[in-house]
């Protein structure tokens, strides 16, 4: 079954939250990720605070009574959040491109499908219905340079990586959108 992509601008999603932890578990608690129960736990509370943030926008993927991805966006916040991963951003892109490239566009939070989703374009499909109308096409996210599956993916997406962690390795990354007025800026400075 092909699942449709429903869109929800506000605290209905949190009617989903058993179904969105259920997601979370499966597509996180394994490698490369290695999270836990409190960390779902710690998403869905994270979720209905930022329910009320300006700009936020989720998508379900629904199979029949069956919620097999989802993905969550809001719009960033100026000044720019320091808590979570933030500073580490914020260190690599610096103050002025920190403000001018991610305060005000849409910040992907979490996308997630479900392992047996997976390859299936579903992510691609998640992704896009939440960017579309990113704020002039300003879209971006964090994510882990531990997970190289997910770095390839955003890539294929059309989203380009404006950060470079460690040379260890280690730390997140900043791709922005497809349409992010700041992609060839980024390409670039690297």
């Amino acid at each position: 079954m092909h699942p449709d992509i429903r869109l929800f601008t506000g605290k209905d999603l949190l009617t989903h939250a058993t179904a969105l932890h259920s997601v979370y578990i499966d597509a996180f608690c394994a490698p490369p990720w290695n999270e836990d129960e409190e960390q779902a736990v710690e998403f869905i509370g994270r979720l209905a605070g930022k329910v009320h943030q300006p700009g936020f926008t989720a998508a379900l993927a629904v199979a029949g009574s069956e919620v097999a991805g989802f993905a969550t966006a809001w719009t960033t916040r100026a000044p720019f959040p320091t808590d979570r991963c933030y500073p580490q951003a914020a260190a690599a892109l610096g103050p002025e491109r920190t403000v001018e490239w991610l305060c005000g566009a849409r910040e992907i939070d979490e996308l997630a499908v479900r392992p047996a989703a997976q390859g299936t374009g579903l992510a691609g499909r998640l992704l896009q219905a939440v960017t579309t109308d990113a704020p002039e096409g300003r879209s971006w996210l964090l994510t882990s340079v531990r997970a190289p599956r997910a770095t390839a993916f955003y890539r294929r997406q059309g989203w380009i990586q404006a950060t470079h962690p460690s040379p260890q390795g280690n730390g997140i990354a900043v791709f922005l959108g497809p349409h992010h007025p700041a992609r060839t800026d980024a390409a670039l400075s690297l």
